[in-house]
């Protein structure tokens, strides 16, 4: 058996010997055996496995609120060689559930570094494991979907393979799952930060010309930082605000934001806020998560994608311009275009594989995107949708 373990991905359900060397293991849904060496904290963690294709932002991709539930496969093999940072962080607290890797974590070797991405991983109790064959696991995940898997990281060697693969099988998945009550902010607070600038970290705006109420159903912190510097003062409000609640701070504009799960769920409670916030005629901009909840409230439907798309290299056309952006995108469920009621306009379109990817009200100045303009792969290349809204509250003011 080879020691580097990147062969010993599980061919059948009977690979229950830890090889020389396994000091973790994943247990998917329907018992196949993926043996690794343990990364990060110890301990077992349970949730759907994706992958992400990106070669850059692991430490923003690994604290986006839109991950909670999920363990991430890395695609890109050489991950931490930029180390962590208390800056490239896009929540406090990482949703995620866990991570998967080719290699062993990369000494770090950027300037920027302040801490080893291991270290960083025990700091922030998530588990992981190295020395997996993430391209077949990748595979497996593409032909069959995403499947639920179990980690468990132990430095003794010592695994209950019966009780992991039926904690497994027992998962329900994210279908039906609200998870934006996980993320959301607990109270409403004030947010003024605005983008990073090389040797000057991150800005302040202190001359805002409008005010946003951000509805945060897992709200990512580059988010608010670009419709601050788009000349926003933002108020973040919990996932379940009213519409009193978000009309009581007087916007000039409303923006619905990314998160995790199954929007339907989320939906029970946030679709009938954001159809009496519609009726108002505020300007209204949603992202991810917040796209697919206006969709909900203006008649379409959505649904669980087979793969979903996570990555940064995501090409998406323009339907009114046919540019075509490279956009970052992390999204499991989409919004059918079949679905779409009469006044409600496909405005951006997937060209991978032709899903729906943004939308807006005809007459009124109301629209959402699938991807993350935020996100920098382009690496500005949907910025313009933040001016876009800031140029709706000009109109409308």
């Amino acid at each position: 058996m080879a020691d580097n373990l990147t062969d010993t991905i599980a061919r059948s359900p009977d690979a229950s010997t830890p090889p020389k060397g396994a000091t973790a293991v994943l247990v998917l849904g329907n018992g196949e055996t993926v043996w690794g060496r343990g990364i990060g904290a110890t301990g077992t963690t349970i949730g759907e496995v994706c992958f992400n294709t990106s070669i850059t932002g692991y430490q923003e991709i690994l604290t986006d609120p839109s991950y909670a539930g999920q363990i991430i496969t890395f695609t890109f093999p050489h991950v931490g060689n930029v180390g962590a940072n208390p800056e490239d962080i896009e929540t406090t607290t990482p949703a995620a559930r866990g991570l998967i890797l080719r290699s062993d974590i990369t000494h770090p070797s950027s300037w920027r570094a302040a801490q080893h991405l291991d270290a960083w991983l025990k700091t922030n109790n998530l588990i992981g494991l190295a020395g997996v064959d993430t391209r077949r696991l990748t595979r497996l995940i593409r032909d069959s979907g995403a499947p639920t898997g179990v980690i468990h990281h132990a430095p003794d060697g010592v695994f209950n393979l019966d009780k992991l693969k039926a904690d497994a099988s027992a998962w329900p998945g994210l279908e039906g799952m609200d998870l934006a009550k996980e993320v959301t902010c607990r109270q409403t607070y004030s947010w003024d930060e605005s983008l990073w600038a090389l040797y000057e970290g991150y800005g302040q705006q202190k001359d805002p010309k409008f005010h946003v109420v951000a509805m945060d159903f897992g709200a990512k912190r580059n988010i608010l930082r670009a419709l601050a510097s788009a000349g926003c003062r933002v108020t973040v409000v919990p996932a379940t605000a009213s519409a009193e609640e978000v009309l009581r701070h007087r916007p000039d504009g409303i923006f619905l934001s990314n998160g995790p799960g199954d929007p339907s769920a989320t939906g029970e409670y946030a679709v009938p806020v954001i159809k009496q916030l519609i009726k108002f005629g505020l300007p209204m901009f949603g992202i991810c998560l917040g796209h697919q909840l206006l969709s909900l409230a203006l008649g379409a439907t959505t649904r669980k994608m087979h793969l979903g798309h996570r990555g940064a290299n995501h090409p998406v056309k323009d339907l009114a311009t046919s540019k075509v952006e490279i956009t970052s995108q992390n999204h499991g469920f989409v919004v059918d275009e079949n679905s779409l009621p009469d006044g409600v306009e496909l405005t951006h379109t997937s060209l991978f594989d032709q899903t729906l990817e943004g939308i807006c009200l005809t007459g009124k100045p109301i629209f959402s995107v699938q991807y993350h303009p935020e996100a920098s792969p382009g690496p500005q290349d949907s910025h313009y949708l933040f001016g876009r809204f800031v140029e709706m509250m000009e109109t409308a003011g």
